[in-house]
């Protein structure tokens, strides 16, 4: 049978419900027709549903009166005037213009230049000309039809009536005016009957039958019925729709004159889609931008009666080389939909606008036109600042409104958190994760977007020059205080970053395989990102103008576009977006604070007065203000902390990362290559140049998910991160801001944190067993350690004990710091001074606090204290309590670190240089914990500050033993002046036995160190009385004792050498002239030193002599 007799099969009830509710939500007025198709008889010929009756044009009454053959009355307010081809004017309304209809099929042949248009039909070589009156309505009076009978196909069907039968049900129109409905028959769709048409073939003598012919005339009858509040597109569009379902009926069994019929049908159809939205003069309609626009067709499904199809799509761009009207109808609308999203948030209903642009972005040409629209990119004015510059990259241009969309909109937040104050964390942790599965949608979207963009050659630059111009504006979402007015929303921004490491993921492989396609001459090939004001590694401005100001030539590909661009998305995007959270701590903070005053202050007003209502109005706007900055932090926190993404970002900083390090070495490094240290003195100016955020951002990155998500790190780090936080802190001189350098400890510090079954961390394993590590991380440790810019920042050095005492189990370490004690004398005593320096600033703190605590603990016991006095005296004991435990944890660290150096590198911590400070520092706290002043270290609860007195004390007491076998250390101990007191080592004796439960052994040792401490006292001060007065020429002049190892200064002083040394240790400065020396330029007085050790020997050998003679002469006396 012929498959054009074929029956339209009816849609299942569920299917009927499905279409019924799209259209229901694309905005329908009624449901689509097609859901409403019955079954017809085999003997039939398929006819598509039909569309809603308010979108075809009304039926026209009959014409068989005199009446009814008059003109109908014409329509008001129609600028186009069609008339008989004996009249003048044509269909456009510019006669010098050139005919718009000729690249779509309507032939300007001699009869139409009279002005009314002819469509030419490829089966039929006559042409139709027919008048078209201006606007016709149907007349009151006219008389009613008669009964319509259904429509009945004969099963052999001529082409004329197939045409005729199948044309009319695709444009919903007749020439008979006997038809009520379409070939379905009862319940089928109503038809317009067409009188002028038919009118015109009855004077042509042409059968009154629907052909290619008049087709064209058809629908210009049939559109000027639509009333003029509809939009023609809702005639038109179904029109097309079921052309298209009748082509694609047909295609079973090709029938060529058939399908001549319906490729002229769906020609024409299209064309007059075109002109109504381009064009709606044609039908005699006045412009309306709500009428004549593709936008609400293309918010819609395509599958929806009223929506645009991939049909359209495709037919509409096949004419796009020949209609310069289709890419502007297109891109228009599209203008229109992210106008419209730019007022939107993700709580309305912003999914189609997206989904629009998807499916948009399946068109090359599409795409291409688009991005050369004027509004895809700001063009910016004398007047404009670059804050408003910033606000117009997200909400004016095209593409902005939709990386807009984000869970971060005030509003949105809201949403998600209602309540948040009291929100409960399994609600929270709910609502965010529902907050990340909304995002990882839309990014998902976003990415397909932009992938196709890019995926256009003349849309790329375009894509990328937009990107671009959102950091290049965005400059003030890293300044330290930033108005969210100023700058892009951190929504947009997080879209953007994920949408870049999106286009980066095809280059980012495990193997690193792609890393040398990033090209480092791109920065002098007038890169998109402007970085002029970016701080630089190591170079000065002067040097980064110079380097940037030199050109190169060639081409940079777009793995290095991306990636460039994506390490700014990092810094302006992510970044700052991770740091907000700190700025939102502090603001919650400090608005609950200021909440709890005001109930205060409320609480003391009475009610129902101005005063309490005022109050009442300032608390009202505090909590609504906490309550938003709560929302909002939640929701960063949902979209931040999403696993996912970060895994994402940190492949993407892994892949950074290994490019830092092949600049700086000016090698092919990749992970599992060897990789030399220390690199050049000769600092490449490309790394040099680099702005400073290119280092930062990585560490960064990395310290965030150590602290909030360190889980994804287990499968996420490689040995490229150790590489890099060990080579630019042994060739520190890279860098020049000493906070980044620092930052690469905290780092390293971070990967040592314990978590689930890695008791050493994430980095821990990888740090003791990592060759590269065990050659090069104690001295990169000990560098920054002893950096004079963290001098006084023993925070820095408590990072580093930390991660050395991870890795000192592995003995490589151990060795490698005896070595250093040895090889590199000098670099090792400043860090051992450092040490020293740390440890007595941290108890002399921690101490003092203790007291301050003791004292305010006492004074609260007084019951006479007055209300006033006691709560400043309680939050004086606050302040005091926090910033106790601080200190106090520190210094447990740093004493058990203390512990292991000295057990481990007993002759490194008794050498000249070292063990006269050591000592000092021992003997005057062994005081403090022995001394008359330990009964001010007793306070309420110690625990709470994680002070202990006796481990303390203990502590203290190992150190002593691990160094006790030391001459030096005991001759030192005793030689200390200021703070050596027998008393308290007796005194240590006796708590280390009653209290401490210490073993015997330590019992007998400490008891044993102490007598060999006191014998060496009596030596000493035999000593000193043998000497008798010194010459002065042989004391040393800033600490009054007798030089044993003279050094002559640049200023040409003399002084001891263990002095200058400790002096330079504190202050690289000659003492006497304050100008800048180090310990290298000090010249040995060789012959002060021998002369003072003869005066040495003889007044040694006098005290000898004298001690013989005077036995002999007591006996004789």
């Amino acid at each position: 049978m012929d498959p054009n007799e074929q029956p339209e099969p009816t849609l299942p009830p569920a299917e009927q419900m499905r279409q019924r509710r799209l259209a229901k939500l694309a905005g329908a007025n009624n449901a689509a027709s097609s859901t409403q198709q019955q079954q017809q008889p085999p003997q039939q010929s398929p006819a598509p549903p039909q569309a809603s009756e308010e979108a075809q044009p009304s039926p026209k009454p009959s014409s068989s009166s005199a009446k009814d053959n008059e003109r109908p009355t014409e329509i008001p307010n129609r600028n186009i005037d069609i008339t008989p081809s004996s009249g003048t004017s044509s269909p456009s309304t510019n006669p010098s213009t050139s005919n718009p209809f000729s690249q779509l099929g309507v032939k300007n042949t001699p009869e139409s230049r009279s002005g009314t248009p002819t469509v030419s039909d490829s089966g039929n070589n006559g042409t139709l000309k027919r008048s078209a009156p201006a606007v016709d309505k149907p007349s009151a009076n006219a008389t009613p039809p008669p009964p319509k009978k259904p429509y009945t196909a004969s099963k052999e069907e001529s082409l004329e009536d197939w045409s005729d039968r199948v044309l009319s049900d695709i444009f919903r129109v007749t020439l008979d005016e006997s038809r009520a409905v379409d070939s379905r028959g009862n319940g089928g769709a109503k038809l317009t009957y067409l009188p002028e048409l038919r009118s015109e073939l009855e004077q042509s003598a042409e059968p009154s039958k629907l052909t290619t012919s008049s087709i064209d005339a058809a629908i210009l009858e049939a559109a000027r019925y639509v009333p003029a509040t509809k939009p023609l597109l809702d005639y038109l569009l179904p029109c097309w729709k079921r052309v298209m379902r009748a082509l694609k009926t047909t295609t079973r069994r090709p029938n060529p004159d058939r399908d001549a019929v319906l490729n002229e049908a769906k020609r024409l159809c299209m064309s007059n889609c075109i002109f109504a939205v381009t064009m709606p003069e044609y039908f005699g309609r006045d412009p309306n931008i709500n009428h004549d626009s593709l936008k609400p067709y293309l918010l819609r499904h395509g599958d929806n009666e009223y929506g645009i199809c991939a049909d359209f799509f495709e037919e509409a761009i096949s004419r796009v080389d020949e209609d310069d009207t289709v890419l502007p109808m297109f891109t228009g609308a599209m203008v229109q939909i992210s106008d419209e999203l730019a007022t939107m948030n993700m709580n309305q209903d912003y999914k189609p606008h997206i989904t629009s642009l998807v499916t948009y972005a399946r068109y090359p040409k599409l795409l291409q036109a688009l991005a050369h629209h004027d509004k895809f990119l700001v063009t910016p004015t004398a007047d404009m600042t670059k804050e408003q510059l910033a606000l117009a990259s997200e909400e004016r241009t095209i593409l902005g409104p939709f990386f807009r969309i984000s869970p971060l909109q005030t509003e949105v937040t809201k949403t998600y958190f209602t309540g948040p104050r009291t929100i409960d964390a399994g609600h929270k942790k709910q609502a965010q994760t529902a907050l990340q599965m909304t995002l990882k949608a839309h990014q998902g979207d976003l990415a397909t977007i932009i992938n196709a963009f890019v995926r256009v050659k003349d849309a790329r630059s375009k894509t990328l020059d937009w990107f671009a111009f959102i950091f290049n504006m965005n400059h003030k979402r890293r300044a330290l205080q930033v108005r969210s007015d100023e700058v892009a929303s951190d929504g947009f921004m997080v879209n953007v970053t994920a949408v870049l490491d999106h286009l980066c993921q095809p280059f980012m492989d495990n193997t690193f395989s792609k890393v040398s396609k990033i090209d480092v001459d791109y920065l002098c090939r007038n890169p998109r990102i402007d970085m002029s004001d970016e701080t630089k590694l190591n170079a000065d401005q002067a040097t980064a103008e110079a380097f940037y100001g030199r050109k190169v030539g060639g081409e940079s590909n777009f793995i290095s576009e991306v990636f460039f661009l994506a390490l700014a998305a990092h810094h302006y995007g992510l970044g700052a977006t991770n740091s907000k959270l700190k700025d939102l701590d502090r603001e919650i903070k400090h608005v609950e604070s200021a909440i709890k005053h005001i109930e205060e202050q409320l609480a003391k007003v009475p009610s129902n007065t101005m005063p309490h209502r005022v109050i009442q109005k300032q608390h009202q706007n505090a909590v609504q203000a906490v309550e938003k900055a709560i929302a909002l932090k939640y929701s960063i926190e949902g979209v931040v902390l999403d696993q996912s993404m970060q895994t994402v970002s940190l492949q993407f900083m892994r892949y950074v990362s290994v490019w830092l390090l092949r600049v700086a070495s000016g090698t092919d490094y990749i992970p599992g290559r060897p990789f030399q240290l220390p690199l050049s003195p000769q600092q490449p100016e490309t790394f040099s140049c680099l702005p400073e955020y290119a280092l930062q951002d990585v560490v960064d990155n990395f310290k965030f998910v150590f602290r909030f998500i360190p889980q994804i790190l287990i499968s996420a780090v490689g040995e490229e991160i150790i590489t890099l936080c060990i080579t630019f802190l042994r060739s520190s001189e890279y860098i020049k801001n000493p906070y980044l350098k620092s930052s690469l400890v905290t780092l390293l510090f971070s990967g040592t944190w314990p978590i689930y079954h890695l008791k050493r961390g994430v980095l821990g394993d990888a740090l003791a067993g990592s060759e590269f590590a065990n050659e090069h991380l104690l001295h990169a440790l000990m560098k920054c350690g002893v950096s004079s810019a963290f001098y006084d920042k023993f925070n820095i050095r408590y990072e580093i004990f930390q991660v050395l005492k991870c890795i000192w189990p592995n003995t490589v370490y151990q060795d490698q710091l005896s070595r250093e004690s040895k090889v590199n004398k000098q670099f090792f005593v400043q860090f051992v001074n450092l040490l020293l320096n740390d440890a007595t600033f941290l108890l002399d703190e921690a101490l003092t606090k203790l007291y301050n605590i003791h004292d305010f603990q006492k004074q609260l016991r007084d019951q006479s204290l007055s209300a006033q006095d006691r709560e400043k005296v309680t939050s004086d004991l606050e302040a005091t309590e926090s910033q106790c435990l601080n200190w106090m944890t520190f210094l447990n660290d740093t004493m058990a670190m203390m512990k292991l150096f000295t057990a481990a590198l007993r002759d490194a911590f008794t050498i000249p240089e070292i063990v006269t400070r050591l000592a000092g520092m021992l003997d005057y706290n062994l005081e403090v914990l022995v001394g008359p002043r330990r009964a001010n270290l007793k306070v309420e609860d110690p625990k709470k500050y994680h002070f202990d007195a006796k481990t303390l004390l203990a502590e203290f007491i190992d150190i002593y033993l691990n160094l006790g076998s030391k001459q030096t250390f005991i001759d030192a101990i005793a030689g200390d002046g200021r703070s050596y007191k027998p008393a308290n080592f007796e005194k240590a004796s006796q708590i280390l036995s009653a209290n401490l439960n210490a073993a015997p052994e330590t019992a007998a040792a400490w008891d044993s160190l102490r007598k060999k401490i006191a014998e060496a006292k009596e030596r000493l001060d035999q000593a000193e009385l043998d000497l008798g007065e010194i010459p002065e020429e042989f004391e040393d002049p800033l600490m009054g004792d007798l030089m044993n190892d003279p050094v002559i200064l640049p200023s040409r002083n003399i002084v001891d050498r263990s002095t200058i040394v400790q002096q330079l240790l504190s202050n690289p400065l000659d003492p006497f002239t304050r100008a800048p020396m180090k310990i290298e330029d000090v010249v040995p007085a060789d012959d002060l030193r021998m002369r003072i050790e003869a005066w040495k020997a003889e007044r040694i050998a006098e005290a000898k002599a004298k001690a013989t003679a005077d036995p002999m002469d007591t006996g004789s006396g």
